[in-house]
């Protein structure tokens, strides 16, 4: 169960993050509409995505992928922008996958 969800996170994480990439490429950096359509079915497909969590609780899947974002979003800025997060980026990442883990995986009596 925490695998499928963790790599559903990752899935999330690729689609939301990818999508809006593609949607700042095709406004930003004008490469079109076809650009910008793809972010948007993108964004959609993170949607469902992340609807698929085994935790019911839309709140609790919301904040923790905040977590999942927060690393995903550094790790697309490294890849495909040649961003170098300093270690300050990397610990608030790691504090933040701490808080995932938490809020999603932590024991809970009931």
């Amino acid at each position: 169960m925490t695998v499928r969800s963790i790599a559903l996170f990752v899935l999330a994480a690729v689609l939301e993050i990818g999508g809006a990439w593609l949607v700042w490429q095709g406004v930003r950096e004008h490469r079109g509409w076809l650009w910008i359509g793809a972010g948007v079915v993108a964004l959609g497909l993170y949607g469902l995505a992340a609807a698929q969590q085994p935790d019911g609780t839309f709140g609790r899947v919301l904040a923790a992928y905040g977590g999942v974002f927060i690393v995903g979003s550094l790790v697309w800025a490294a890849v495909a922008d040649g961003f170098r997060p300093d270690r300050w980026d990397v610990t608030g990442a790691l504090v933040c996958l701490v808080g995932v883990g938490l809020i999603m995986y932590a024991p809970r009596s009931g």
